[in-house]
């Protein structure tokens, strides 16, 4: 054993008041943070959609970020791409729950756009469970997922709405990114099932463009971006950011001078990291 007690001979040597003291000490030790993984949380047609789950030590309720990864709407999971900042959010004290939705070509848009808001609405029902103020839960995705944030957030409908919306290097307008890709990436095709770009399938680009539903209304965004971004047009962001502003809407840009795209592709810079705290800075003063 690795533990012994006191021989009984020395035991009356222990005041009574510091052995209530150690008593205490170990009664009223936090509990650690709850980690969970594979929570179903939504099963369309079907289709077992799950997430991973961080709960802060403490008793709440606590600020919480939803979590929404990229891979061209085609690829990746819930823990992968987005998974870099986990840690900033764990150390600032939020919930986070990082979410799988279906992907392309074998279920296309707006599938994983409803994954996103029956995550939303899965969160909210579920908040005393893990200690989640409802009116502080934040939208965060990154690339495909970026898109889907703004997509979702710039809804805004009433079951599914969310306080914040963080989009890194997301697509805002189908149309004009289109305009700017040369060639056209194969991803485009398979997330709304087209062979081919030509004025019949327009509609279908812009009914998918976050920038066609700003409203004074949604919640504010801030849009993060590489300035070298050769996947998804940095203007993105800069047109939608402008956007938002003329439509009575608030939105801050956060630009990452030289970066490409990609957090993967940040990790190894020590000098693009600063977006982790100014991230976190954003979110903590805009979900006060």
């Amino acid at each position: 054993m690795l533990t012994r007690l006191a021989p009984k001979s020395a035991r009356h040597l222990i005041p009574p008041a510091l052995l209530c003291c150690v008593i205490l000490l170990f009664v009223t030790v936090p509990s650690s943070a709850a980690d969970s993984k594979d929570i179903e949380f939504a099963k369309p047609d079907g289709f077992s959609l799950t997430l991973d789950a961080h709960v802060p030590d403490g008793s709440g309720p606590f600020p919480a970020a939803i979590l929404v990864h990229g891979g061209g709407w085609v690829a990746g999971d819930k823990q992968k791409f987005i998974n870099y900042i986990f840690k900033p959010l764990s150390d600032a004290g939020f919930a986070w729950f990082s979410i799988n939705y279906r992907l392309a070509p074998q279920y296309k848009f707006p599938a994983n756009a409803d994954d996103v808001e029956a995550a939303i609405r899965f969160v909210k029902a579920n908040a005393d469970k893990y200690k989640v103020d409802t009116k502080r839960i934040a939208l965060i995705g990154e690339s495909a997922g970026g898109h889907l944030v703004s997509y979702v957030g710039a809804r805004n409908r009433p079951d599914s709405r969310v306080s914040a919306v963080v989009s890194l290097y997301g697509i805002h307008d189908f149309v004009a990114a289109a305009v700017a890709w040369k060639p056209l990436p194969h991803e485009l095709f398979d997330l709304f099932g087209i062979k081919t770009l030509d004025s019949d399938n327009v509609p279908v680009l812009i009914k998918a463009s976050p920038v066609e539903y700003i409203t004074p209304d949604m919640p504010p965004f801030l849009l993060v971006h590489g300035s070298r971004d050769r996947d998804v047009p940095y203007q993105q962001s800069i047109e939608m950011c402008e956007k938002m502003k003329q439509g009575g809407a608030r939105c801050d840009l956060i630009t990452i001078q030289g970066a490409p795209h990609g957090m993967d592709h940040w990790e190894s810079h020590p000098k693009f990291l600063w977006y982790k705290k100014a991230l976190v800075d954003w979110l903590q003063k805009t979900l006060k």
